[in-house]
């Protein structure tokens, strides 16, 4: 009947239970066949025995007396169909369905069970990535988050259902992020990426990196598929690169600035040397009265102003010249608070709060008041109503600091000043240590007060911070190396050595034409035998000439011809160790290398000077004693 219908068919045949159940052990069929009667066995018998091993296979059975009972028994017990032998028309078409059927059934089972592994697949996914998986109805309301949000922001899933989006968005952000989702939404072809910050749940903003497709024409889907992923780590990591950056940049400006007004102040100081001196050489004229000498005198003011601006310059640039010393901080600060408070005046309350343990540093204690004395009066002109001023030391180590300096030191002092004005804007504070810089009225500030701070500290190895809230007030952190050395005390003369000449011989070693004549008749006029070189290279050779006949040397530090003041004195000094020598100059000593520091029996003196300065000065050398 099979192959008169068509269908190849494989056939195995069994007549007996043993047969059967053998058979049914061993090979798998596509449908089983079976008489419901059979000698010593039943088509019964046989369908339980065959469903024990095989549940899915079809089992049809055939007889020719069944009645309605039995089929229904029959069909209870596992049966897919009967067939009565009075239609053997009705056999072969029930055969094919019912193999058709468990085909069908197989399908499902199968699509059933894959559809299980990828949704648990899925969930494994959307539970442990890192990424918020979300999709959003054409409104912006939450129609679906992985679960992997509460991981992320805080929140359960079901917590944002039905939730605008847009609403937990920054509200800096919101309008970047309602565009994003409009061209998602208006071009669906194309995937749209945003950035914005996103309401964590406990109450902190965290960066959202979002890639996000409309599927709103998927019915399916019905919405916008967002991915989101935190990257908050990351937009901080970059922040501190780009102000490390900004540091950098700022650093470079201010170096740039420093050798600009360090050259500056080192050519203006030479003409302050001549217009100031030349000045007091008329002051010191008797027959100078009237008009004239109220010139000479206002001349000489007007000099001693500019001279102190090129100082300040100078500090700032790095450029002045320093005369380290072991201080306690404590100590300093304590010694200048008479002079802080009658500067403060009575509108200030002034608090010093000392370090517990000793804030030893080494330094030159001129320029570190200079720093407090600049930065207490930037407080009281930034508190016009009066106010507070606290100055504060203390001891940090260097694990907590991560120092900004090249350092070994293990700990720093800090000198903090903080005051209750009227604050810095956000936009003027990384401008406040830049020279001429001010925010005061005009003719109320000369915009070199910070910029000498930040100059000195940058010299003493150090580095500055500064906090500010406008309204509120401003604090400065001046952190300096410490050192663990006790300070020596040390023993100041009151002895002043008079203006007095002599007739000893001195070598003058200046490259400026007009210093170094004027030089030239101020000792002339004191008495002293001059011999004159406008280099090094000619002040050697002036020494073999006459070597044997001079006294002492006054030469400017930076010269022309590759031989400054200092390889000069070198030179001199293997050829006669007992020579003395004065170093003279615009600017400091660093300029002719870092590692040059005025040792205890070697005199330096500052442009500009003026005569009586400078015979001093000159009769003091002369007059100690050789080292």
């Amino acid at each position: 009947m099979l192959s008169k219908d068509g269908v190849a068919a494989e056939i195995v045949y069994t007549s007996t239970r043993e047969a059967f159940e053998q058979v049914a052990a061993k090979e798998e069929f596509d449908i089983v066949l079976a008489d419901y009667l059979l000698p010593g066995y039943s088509g019964l018998d046989a369908l339980k025995f065959f469903r024990e091993r095989c549940a899915e296979t079809p089992f049809l059975l055939v007889s020719g007396t069944i009645g309605e009972q039995a089929a229904i028994e029959s069909l209870k017990n596992g049966a897919t169909d009967y067939v009565l032998k009075l239609w053997p028309d009705r056999l072969v078409p029930s055969i094919l369905r019912a193999i058709q059927e468990a085909t069908e059934r197989r399908q499902r089972r199968h699509a059933q069970t894959e559809l299980l592994r990828r949704e648990k697949y899925f969930r494994a996914l959307t539970e442990n990535t890192l990424d918020i998986l979300t999709i959003l109805n054409s409104e912006g309301l939450y129609l679906y988050n992985s679960p992997s949000l509460k991981r992320v922001l805080g929140y359960d899933p079901q917590e944002l259902a039905g939730k605008r989006a847009f609403s937990m968005i920054h509200p800096d952000d919101v309008k970047v992020a309602e565009a994003a989702f409009i061209e998602a939404v208006q071009c669906p072809e194309r995937t749209v990426r945003v950035d914005f910050r996103f309401l964590h749940k406990d109450g902190s903003w965290r960066y959202l990196e979002a890639v996000g497709q409309s599927h709103l024409a998927d019915l399916e889907i019905g919405g916008v598929v967002v991915n989101s992923r935190d990257v908050s780590d990351r937009k901080s990591a970059e922040k501190g690169v780009r102000d490390l950056e900004d540091q950098l940049r700022q650093a470079q400006k201010m170096e740039a600035i420093g050798q600009l007004a360090g050259g500056v102040a080192h050519d203006f100081n030479n003409i302050l040397t001549v217009i100031h001196g030349h000045a007091s050489l008329l002051l010191q004229n008797a027959s100078l009265t009237g008009a004239p000498a109220r010139s000479a005198r206002q001349i000489a003011e007007a000099a001693e102003r500019a001279a102190s601006l090129t100082r300040q310059l100078l500090t700032f640039s790095r450029r002045q010249v320093m005369q380290p010393r072991q201080i306690n901080l404590n100590d300093l600060v304590s010694n200048m608070t008479s002079m802080l408070g009658r500067i403060l005046g009575e509108d200030v309350r002034l608090r010093v709060n000392c370090s517990q343990q000793p804030p030893l540093v080494q330094a030159d204690a001129s320029m570190l008041e200079q720093v407090l004395l600049n930065l207490a009066v930037n407080a009281r002109d930034a508190m016009p109503q009066g106010g507070s001023l606290t100055l504060a030391i203390s001891m940090r180590s260097a694990r907590e600091l991560k120092p900004r300096c090249d350092t070994d030191a293990e700990h720093f002092a800090c000198l903090c000043v903080t005051d209750s004005g009227c604050g810095i804007a956000p936009q003027d504070l990384k401008h406040v240590f830049e020279p001429f810089f001010t925010t005061k009225e005009v003719g109320k500030g000369t915009g070199l007060g910070l910029a000498t701070v930040y100059g000195i500290v940058k010299q003493h190895n150090g580095w500055l911070e500064v906090e500010s809230t406008v309204s509120q007030g401003s604090t400065f952190k001046v952190f300096l190396p410490a050192i663990r050395i006790e300070p020596v005390s040390e023993a100041v003369s009151d002895l002043q050595i008079g203006s007095r000449g002599g007739r000893e011989t001195i070598l003058v070693v200046e490259d400026e034409a007009p210093v170094r004549e004027l030089v030239c008749d101020i000792l002339s006029t004191y008495g002293y035998q001059v011999i004159q070189a406008e280099s090094g290279v000619k002040a050697l050779e002036k020494w073999k000439e006459s070597g044997d006949k001079v006294d002492l040397m006054l030469t400017d530090l930076v010269m022309p011809d590759r031989l400054n003041g200092r390889q000069l004195a070198e030179k001199l000094w293997a050829d006669r160790p007992g020579l003395k020598v004065i170093f003279t100059s615009g600017y400091s000593a660093e300029v002719v290398g870092k590692e040059f520091v005025l040792q205890p029996g070697i005199h330096y003196l500052q442009k500009p000077y003026v005569p009586d300065l400078l015979a001093r000065k000159i009769r003091e050398c002369l007059d100690a004693r050789s080292n």
